[in-house]
């Protein structure tokens, strides 16, 4: 099914106008300026050929060379300087616009939700980024020069024209209206292709995101030849693509060939009669003729420009779909309550979540005591996870009310609600950055002591100190220079530095060796003193200690207690524990 376009031409270029272009405006006008002077020397050319053939190069001409030839040199130095100064300036029009479109889609989409994020792939979001912007703001000012500079040409052309002969001019036009059908077909072709082209490029990008940072599994796996063949369809679509898209543009200006060939045909039949029959003069037939010429190449440049505002179209329809893309929740951009200073209770009161394809939490109601430990175990499908990602507000309940320190979040702002918590989780996530800003995440005035603590807390000290470059060493895509290990005590290091009343842990201590494991467990459960936390826990072993337990079934809290009471009792907790230890 080809991609239908939802923004009109005039939507798309008044949006793009007003938020990228306008604020440059002044640099434009003078680009404008520029490039019209260039435009406007192709006229003055044609119009010095009259008296280059009428009167220098006709008998007894000579005195009239200098005056002539210099006139002719300083066009052609005009033409030079204006066009360097216009294209230096659209230049900086161009990126500066380019850049700070970028910025505000990432900015846009930094606001999206996590449901966002998990219908659209990383590779094509940077594509729509990267690609669709340059595309769009490469091909718009493109545009914009050719507005400036050929249509002014052409407008001077034609007065010459004009002024030297009108039926001459009609005839060199006679062919225009070939022109109308061929290029209105021509358009919605070359939007469509274009659009298959850049939905196909998000394709490879995300192919590319998941071949790269997918690498240890492709090879333990032996996927290279799949992957590579996967990749190399994507390819091909999009060469199939490009090539029908260029064919399209190459069409526009061969049209403009045709029509202006038919031109040539008619003008020098009509015109060539006149001169033979001594009615005109042979210079205002060279002056006709160089304008008539010299309109080939603004033609076939306006010809390609209406290819290439199709793909600007289509970019900027990719681009402003972003940008019209909402969070699904309704949260206040200021909060209109926030619980008080210190460890908040966090309460659940009949939530509901489902997923598209499946309920997650039914009813769920528990309340995890502030000051205390409260560890959340269960099967795998159970609702842990996804208890955390309510907590932090990466999703919202369909029904129900989550309360922290009696406040419901819905009263909060995500900025205030995130703010209270600092979390761990067992893929513990470091940017590709040194170890001191994946441990400070922009935040300023941390003290050394300060990280030196945090460090040492989190049993991170000891390599940190090992490393050439220490705490400047560079984490890696992914935090890939570091063992897994490593990559957990930073990201432990980092929660503790955070300071939040909430800590949220899941399966903090995964990665680590035996121990490494009690060493960073002991560094926990001195950064939970003062502190409400939740831990997921898939090791019962690792929450026995737990103020207290919750046991989850299908969304639905079935038993809670402390280890000893739910031993004791022999329902769901005690036959997970008994499992586990046979395993």
């Amino acid at each position: 099914m080809q991609p239908t376009s939802t923004y009109p031409s005039r939507e798309l270029f008044g949006r793009f106008w007003r938020g990228y272009l306008r604020p440059h405006l002044g640099l434009m006008l003078v680009a404008f300026g520029l490039l019209s002077l260039e435009g406007s020397t192709l006229g003055l050319l044609s119009y010095m050929i009259k008296p280059l053939f009428d009167e220098v190069l006709a008998p007894g001409g000579g005195a009239a060379l200098p005056l002539v030839g210099g006139a002719i040199l300083t066009l052609f130095l005009v033409r030079a300087v204006t066009s360097v100064g216009g294209r230096w300036l659209m230049a900086q029009v161009n990126q500066r616009a380019a850049g700070e479109m970028q910025a505000d889609l990432v900015q846009h989409l930094l606001t999206l939700d996590a449901g966002f994020f998990q219908t659209n792939a990383p590779g094509t979001l940077i594509e729509r980024v990267q690609g669709d912007t340059q595309a769009a703001q490469g091909a718009a000012t493109a545009v914009i020069t050719g507005v400036g500079r050929d249509i002014v040409a052409l407008a001077g052309l034609f007065v010459v024209a004009l002024s030297i002969d009108p039926l001459w001019t009609a005839a060199a036009l006679v062919g225009t209206p070939l022109l109308l059908l061929p290029a209105l077909g021509l358009r919605r072709y070359i939007r469509r292709k274009t659009m298959d082209s850049r939905q196909q490029a998000g394709l490879r990008a995300t192919r590319l995101d998941e071949i790269f940072h997918g690498m240890q599994a492709v090879k333990l796996n032996r996927m290279e030849a799949y992957q590579a063949g996967r990749f190399r369809r994507i390819i091909d679509t999009i060469v199939k693509a490009e090539v029908k898209s260029v064919l399209g543009r190459a069409a526009m200006p061969g049209l403009v060939d045709v029509v202006t060939g038919i031109g040539f045909f008619a003008v020098l039949i009509l015109g060539g009669r006149e001169v033979a029959d001594g009615n005109r003069t042979t210079g205002e037939f060279m002056a006709f003729f160089t304008a008539m010429a010299l309109t080939f190449q603004p033609i076939r440049r306006l010809g390609e420009l209406a290819g290439l505002w199709q793909v600007a179209e289509a970019s900027l329809e990719r681009i402003f779909t972003l940008f019209d893309a909402r969070p699904t929740g309704t949260r206040p951009a200021t909060s209109r309550a926030t619980p008080a200073p210190g460890a908040p209770e966090i309460r659940f009161k009949d939530v509901h979540f489902a997923y598209p394809d499946r309920p997650v939490l039914n009813g769920l109601t528990f309340t995890a005591e502030a000051g205390q430990v409260t560890a959340l175990v269960g099967s795998s499908g159970a609702g842990k996870t996804t208890i955390f990602q309510l907590i932090s507000g990466l999703v919202e309940p369909q029904s129900g009310q989550i309360l922290v320190g009696g406040v419901d979040v819905q009263d909060m702002s995500l900025y205030d609600q995130r703010g209270l918590l600092a979390s761990v989780s067992q893929d513990a996530a470091l940017f590709d950055e040194t170890l001191r800003e994946n441990l400070t995440l922009g935040r300023s005035g941390l003290d050394e002591a300060r990280l030196a603590r945090a460090l040492s807390d989190a049993e991170a000290a000891g390599f940190v100190s090992q490393l050439p470059l220490g705490l400047e060493t560079a984490a890696g895509p992914r935090g890939s220079a570091l063992s897994g290990g490593q990559r957990q005590r930073i990201a432990i290091a980092r929660a503790l530095l955070a300071d939040a009343p909430v800590l949220l842990l899941d399966e903090a201590t995964s990665a680590l060796d035996t121990r490494t494991e009690a060493a960073v467990s002991a560094a926990l459960a001195r950064a939970q003193t003062g502190r409400t936390t939740l831990v997921i826990a898939h090791r019962l072993s690792t929450v026995q200690r737990a103020d207290r337990i919750l046991v989850l079934d299908q969304g639905r809290v079935v038993e809670e207690g402390t280890h000893d009471t739910l031993m004791a009792q022999g329902g769901l907790y005690a036959q997970l524990h008994q499992a586990q230890l046979r395993d």
